[in-house]
C-alpha cells in the first residue's frame, strides 16, 4: 500500500475550504486572510498587556503591595462578561492568567 502525501495544491476548494462553490471559496479565502490579521493583531496586544501589567506587578510589589489586586480583576471580568457573555469571563480569565501567572 503506498501512502502520498498531498500539498495544499493538490486539495481541491471544496476540501480546503469547505465550500461548494469556487465563489463562496473566494470569499472564505479573503474572509481566512481578514481573520488571520486579526489574530496577528490580538495576539500583539495581549503581548502588549503582559509587558504592561508586567510594569503594574513591579510598581505593586516594589511598594510593598501584593502580586495581584483582586478588586481589580473582579472589575475585568465584569467588564469582559458585559461584552461577550459568559465566554467572555473564560477569555478575560486567560488574559489575566497570561499577563500575572497562576494564583
Amino acid at each position: 500500500m503506498t501512502v502520498t502525501a498531498h500539498t495544499e495544491s493538490d486539495r481541491t476548494e471544496s476540501d480546503r475550504t469547505g465550500a461548494r462553490t469556487d465563489e463562496a471559496a473566494t470569499v472564505i479565502d479573503g474572509a481566512r486572510e481578514r481573520i488571520d490579521a486579526l489574530d496577528d493583531r490580538i495576539i500583539g496586544l495581549v503581548q502588549e498587556r503582559m509587558a504592561v501589567s508586567a510594569v503594574i506587578q513591579d510598581a505593586r510589589i516594589a511598594s510593598g503591595g501584593r502580586r495581584v489586586n483582586l478588586s481589580r480583576e473582579n472589575e475585568i471580568l465584569g467588564r469582559f462578561r458585559d461584552a461577550l457573555g459568559t465566554p467572555g469571563t473564560t477569555l478575560a480569565m486567560t488574559l489575566l492568567e497570561l499577563s500575572r501567572g497562576r494564583i
